[in-house]
């Protein structure tokens, strides 16, 4: 893995503090070594059990050329393999999304089961055992009803990350949701410089006039003021059983979980504070005047509202292309133009994601540059020094794995 040794190099001149050295962001050996063996290391977000909906529904994650069927099965529970026939190696699901009875290789129709077994390969050898040639497992966690996947033989673990993201969302009950609006939107920018902007609100009061409207700009990096405002709220809270006390990256675990009072009377994330969905979702009757917000090293984040819940999942495409992936998700019976409206339901993120992709992009034709330094964070960046922090400890061990 010497090959690697520019990326060791980088690592190691890394500054507490500062952002990343240039080719970290910039370059192919980078790249190659996020995709390959990085990124592959950790558990990543994928997608929620409502984007796989009923038994037979399939959906595909991607990173680099690593594709993954995550598949709802006949007993509902939801697994994931690599989207690789086990003849020779085709491609089975083409589609990002969909829906088949069971899974077929389009190239000699091998036939699997929604768990993986399989079911029917034609003219085979006498010995031949379909029991030995089921889809390769990956492994899967159902974390409240966010899928998370790790594309390693030897999983990290898990389970604190779990319980506490369970103990907030389970109220939510994902599994009573439907997708409503799914964009894919590729930023012409590094992953972690999308990861990055995404960790602050230094940029917001110029940046988002619209977002911070109805979000405010506290729990962003800047910490909300105590007052009697909050209080109130947090009794509210208390009374629907939803109230806890900030959950910041603990002991080195890689997530981060906060409710906080929405701006301005805003009962929801939408572009004009109301509701986006007239059903409402989880424990609330009425509208409530706060969202849930949960976000997940390296690749995602979340919003969890009264009426809607908003996810956000990101992947590496190129050294300066990522794909960002943001869903709606709804009541299963809400229903389309009469209790929301998709476009109103998704303006609020769509012109964010918009304006976040302009900063990310120019962000990353500067550092291309040779004039680039690694820059300091601002005092209200923490959470960005915390998700560099979280790369670089996780790219060294990575690195120290392959190279041992």
């Amino acid at each position: 893995m010497s090959h690697f040794a520019p990326v060791a190099n980088w690592l190691a001149n890394d500054r507490k503090g500062y952002t990343l050295p240039r080719g970290l962001y910039v370059s192919d050996d980078a790249f190659a070594f996020d995709t390959q063996v990085m990124l592959k290391s950790v558990w990543l977000y994928a997608c929620t059990v409502a984007h796989v909906k009923n038994p037979g529904d399939y959906f595909v994650f991607e990173l680099a050329d690593n594709s993954i069927i995550i598949v709802r099965g006949r007993d509902n529970e939801v697994r994931a393999f690599w989207n690789s026939c086990r003849h020779r190696g085709a491609k089975i699901c083409l589609e990002q999304r969909g829906r088949a009875p069971r899974l077929m290789c389009p190239y000699h129709q091998w036939t699997y089961g929604l768990d993986g077994q399989l079911l029917a390969a034609r003219s085979m050898a006498e010995n031949f055992d379909k029991t030995d040639h089921g889809l390769s497992p990956v492994a899967l966690e159902n974390v409240g009803g966010l899928i998370f996947i790790c594309l390693t033989d030897d999983p990290p673990l898990i389970d604190r990350v779990k319980a506490d993201i369970v103990d907030q969302i389970a109220v939510y009950n994902l599994e009573n949701l439907k997708v409503a609006v799914q964009d894919n939107y590729v930023e012409n920018a590094n992953w972690k410089l999308v990861m990055e902007n995404n960790r602050e609100c230094y940029h917001c009061d110029a940046g988002h006039p619209e977002l911070i409207s109805v979000l405010g700009t506290t729990g962003f990096g800047k910490d909300a003021p105590a007052d009697a405002a909050l209080q109130a709220s947090r009794d509210e809270w208390r009374h629907l059983g939803i109230d806890r006390d900030l959950i910041e990256f603990p002991d080195g675990w890689w997530h981060r979980i906060a409710r906080l009072k929405l701006a301005n009377g805003a009962v929801t994330q939408s572009i004009d504070g109301k509701l986006a969905c007239q059903r409402l979702i989880g424990p609330f009757t009425e509208p409530e005047m706060s969202s849930l917000s949960v976000w997940t090293q390296p690749n995602s984040w979340h919003h969890f509202c009264c009426d809607h819940v908003v996810t956000f999942s990101l992947t590496p495409i190129a050294p300066d292309k990522t794909l960002l992936r943001t869903s709606w998700l709804v009541h299963e019976d809400a229903v389309e133009g009469v209790d929301y409206d998709p476009e109103h339901l998704a303006a609020l993120w769509r012109k964010t994601n918009e304006q976040d992709g302009y900063f990310s992009a120019i962000n990353h034709r500067g550092i291309a540059n040779d004039g680039y330094v690694q820059g300091p964070y601002a005092l209200e960046e923490k959470l960005v020094d915390d998700f560099k922090t979280f790369y670089v400890s996780r790219a060294k061990a990575a690195l120290a794995q392959v190279q041992s």
